[in-house]
């Protein structure tokens, strides 16, 4: 991996939101963020007094702010954590070739309700009715509903994140994750991307999943979740 890359991937929401996701930036030099309604990511450029300024202007009175960076998050006065994690980033070693399989069909603006109710159920993180906007999204459906999914979501020069990735508990053990996980990584790679992704450090099942699939730890992470009083 290069050093542009690993700087890249520090602080993956930053790189994100200056680079393929401006186009849904808020906020200017030294704080961005995503809109409000599509997903609750902020970020710093570093933890200096200046950058600290720009993210409490960014702030809005009792909004949930979540964090997701390498280095320390830093908070200016008025913004309180709710909660802290810690977190991995694992990164694609594999080859992840393109697979075809006729379980897995891209899911559009008509399946934004069932993918919302599916991410309320299983919790693999931020989830919006606007999710498809940072990314495409696959899904498996049974009997019409849907069962299972997996898309993108950060995308950095050259690197694109695996997100959403997960399955109801009925339909779990039938290898539905497995199966969503090496398709998207496959699309991913195919456009000559290279694929990341994140989870927490305690979910040591999923973590086994995405090493078995040909994932490797880069770094450990930072999870902050925090609100503006």
């Amino acid at each position: 991996m290069s050093p542009i890359e690993e700087d890249n991937l520090r602080r993956p929401i930053w790189t994100a939101l200056g680079t393929r996701h401006a186009h849904l930036a808020e906020g200017s030099a030294g704080a961005r963020r995503y809109p409000t309604d599509t997903s609750p990511f902020v970020a710093t450029q570093d933890n200096g007094k200046e950058s600290l300024a720009a993210l409490e202007r960014l702030c809005r009175p009792g909004e949930r702010m979540v964090f997701l960076q390498r280095d320390p998050v830093a908070l200016p006065e008025g913004v309180t954590v709710a909660m802290e994690a810690d977190g991995v980033q694992m990164v694609g070693e594999g080859s992840f070739p393109r697979i075809e399989d006729p379980r897995i069909v891209p899911l559009g603006p008509d399946d934004a309700e069932a993918m919302l109710a599916l991410a309320e159920l299983t919790k693999p993180g931020p989830f919006s009715l606007k999710a498809q906007s940072l990314g495409s999204f696959w899904g498996v459906k049974e009997n019409g509903r849907l069962i299972a999914m997996a898309g993108e979501r950060l995308k950095l020069p050259g690197m694109t994140e695996l997100s959403g990735l997960c399955t109801r508990p009925e339909a779990q053990g039938r290898g539905l994750g497995r199966s969503l996980l090496a398709f998207v990584a496959g699309e991913i790679v195919a456009r000559g991307e290279r694929v990341f992704l994140h989870a927490y450090a305690s979910n040591e099942n999923a973590i086994r999943l995405y090493e078995a699939c040909g994932f490797r730890l880069r770094t450990h992470m930072h999870v902050v979740m925090a609100d503006k009083a």
